[in-house]
């Protein structure tokens, strides 16, 4: 299960949870402009958008579970188990597999628009990296520097592709589905509520923050969406990067996922792998990991975006604990 989100404070800050019960092996990279991305059906980029974020490098092909561009347009795939479909081979249609969709559309797209402009004519087909790394079912947020995101869904019915006012995404029901839901939190609140049960009588209160009694507080995809929604709404906006880098986080860890708290198996507990962060703007990668929430940052612009080879940078998971005596 996962979360994502985009945050709008002066500059713009994209990415996600990745909440899983195991790790990957999963590291920083950044593609530079002329590595070569093949696709299984439709033409190879040889020149693109240098791209930045967390991937799995499997036979020199980055496996993106979420990353950004150069020109600030960011994409996360999350778990999409049920409704996700992908269709076979269809002549006609521009087919991608799933695991290529992140490079396809980061290569080529500025922003929401132009990502939508691409997407008119494809199909995510049902092609597997290999027999040992097969498909996720998957639906993908993608947002840009202009503070709008959409979601992308393949299902049964088709591709399809939302505007997202909330710009928050998690996992299960279909998009459309979580924002009904929100219908039933419209009265969750920040401030002290008004007492509409009985006017009349005084009936006091017992303790800070009852405004947001109601606000579902689980493990489970609808809860975080409402709870990541009413988070993201009322987050502050901070006066420099570093503000605003820390506000983002405390948007996300306010859903993270601690071991031992969601069994998947016996015995085996999903948890928040890591947490990251991309600014837009700047191209500077941010994340925590569960072992190590000091915020780590890796920046795009540092790296040579000319070459052919890839920038690969092992997770900083050791803790440091900083003493003061």
């Amino acid at each position: 299960m996962c979360t994502s989100i985009l945050y709008n404070a002066g500059d713009h800050y994209f990415g996600r949870n990745l909440d899983l019960e195991i790790s990957f092996g999963q590291e920083v990279v950044v593609t530079p402009r002329d590595y070569q991305f093949d696709f299984r059906q439709i033409p190879a980029l040889s020149h693109h958008y240098a791209i930045i974020g967390m991937a799995l490098v499997k036979d020199n092909y980055p496996l993106y579970f979420d990353g950004a561009n150069e020109e600030g347009l960011g994409m996360a795939g999350l778990n999409f188990d049920g409704p996700a479909h992908y269709f076979p081979v269809e002549e006609g249609k521009d087919n991608v597999s799933p695991f290529e969709f992140i490079p396809y559309v980061l290569g080529q797209c500025k922003n929401v628009n132009e990502a939508k402009e691409l997407m008119k004519n494809m199909s995510l087909v049902n092609i597997n990296f290999s027999d040992q790394l097969q498909l996720s079912p998957l639906h993908w947020l993608i947002a840009d520097r202009s503070g709008k995101s959409i979601v992308v869904e393949s299902t049964e019915s088709g591709l399809h592709v939302y505007d997202n006012p909330v710009n928050v995404l998690t996992n299960n029901p279909e998009f459309p589905e979580h924002m009904t839901n929100l219908a039933n939190y419209q009265s969750v609140s920040p401030a002290e509520p008004a007492n509409q049960l009985a006017p009349n009588v005084d009936l006091g209160t017992y303790s800070r923050g009852l405004g947001s009694h109601m606000l579902p507080g689980g493990m489970d995809s609808e809860s975080r969406f409402v709870k990541e929604v009413f988070t993201l709404q009322h987050a502050p906006s901070g006066k420099s990067e570093l503000e605003n880098v820390t506000n983002y986080f405390h948007c996300l860890h306010a859903v993270e996922q601690q071991d031992g708290l969601d069994e998947v198996a016996p015995g085996q507990f999903e948890y928040t792998i890591y947490s990251d962060g991309i600014n837009l703007s700047t191209g500077s990668y941010y994340y925590t990991t569960y072992q190590n929430n000091q915020i780590n940052a890796v920046q795009m612009r540092h790296v040579n975006l000319n070459s052919q080879d890839l920038a690969l940078f092992p997770l900083q998971t050791e803790q440091v604990l900083h003493f003061q005596n």
